[in-house]
């Protein structure tokens, strides 16, 4: 797969100011357009925290302007020990497609971002519950993502994944509570000791 995305030069200079080089870095973009498909505040910012204090990765809060994506970027900002950069609401889609292109690794739940990282090469660790990744998830990321929809359909739905329609969604309330910290950090620990390696971009 090659998708050459061309990206103009004040966004590639934008990101290369917020992700200097050689800079570590976790991008958390935490909202989805589906509020159901969010993680909690509380779950990112201890990720986050660990993700800055094992591994060395500063943190970029990403997001768009809306009052949810706000509050959220604020919220994981307001409850992480370690210092992060809050970028939510202050960048353009190519300048958040740059900075992806620079990140070490992104997390994010069910979302376009998760698919724009995949296009620049960024590996991606996805939150999946209320949607199914073998349908929905990063391209070449799936072995990074936190995949909990099973567990979701037997406990909302009553059946195994295989017995329901390709395209369900469990979009319900607490779905992504089936998702814990340490299954994050796992997953996190476990790209950083294989190097991070980044993901084919074209």
């Amino acid at each position: 797969m090659r998708w050459n995305i061309p990206l103009p030069e004040d966004a590639l200079a934008y990101a290369s100011r917020v992700i200097p080089d050689g800079r570590p870095t976790l991008v958390v973009s935490p909202c989805s357009s589906h509020a159901l498909r969010n993680w909690s505040p509380e779950g990112y910012a201890a990720v986050a925290d660990h993700a800055a204090a094992r591994h060395g990765l500063h943190v970029l809060v990403c997001g768009g302007p809306t009052p949810l994506e706000v509050d959220y970027g604020a919220r994981i900002e307001s409850l992480m020990r370690a210092p992060c950069t809050n970028l939510v609401g202050k960048d353009t889609l190519t300048q958040l497609l740059a900075t992806l292109a620079r990140a070490t690794v992104l997390l994010a739940p069910d979302a376009g971002p998760a698919h724009m990282a995949t296009t620049v090469g960024t590996p991606v660790i996805g939150l999946y519950a209320a949607t199914n990744p073998a349908r929905s998830g990063p391209y070449y990321s799936r072995q990074w993502c936190v995949d909990r929809y099973e567990q979701a359909a037997r406990r909302f739905r009553a059946r195994p994944p295989e017995e329901l329609p390709w395209a369900t969604k469990i979009e319900e309330p607490g779905v992504m509570d089936l998702i814990s910290p340490a299954d994050v950090i796992e997953r996190l620990d476990a790209l950083m000791v294989a190097g991070a390696p980044r993901t084919p971009a074209g």
